[in-house]
């Protein structure tokens, strides 16, 4: 995959409830709670582009984008 086409986590934090089933099955780790138990993502160049954040998450509120192409 080039680099140009990398993808990027974006959390949509109006969804997201702080359950953290994307925290557990990200591989990578890059993904944290925050001060309000929200998802953020701590290093978003570290991303493999697995997708399980995305798949995972049951409240659609993680997806992974074109990097710079946040929502």
């Amino acid at each position: 995959m080039s680099q140009s086409s990398r993808l990027e986590p974006v959390v949509n934090r109006a969804f997201c409830k702080g359950c953290g089933i994307c925290i557990e099955f990200c591989p990578a780790n890059i993904l944290e709670f925050d001060e309000q138990r929200k998802c953020r993502v701590t290093e978003p160049e570290k991303c493999i582009n697995c997708y399980q954040c995305e798949l995972r998450c049951p409240d659609f509120a993680i997806e992974l984008v074109e990097k710079g192409e946040k929502k």
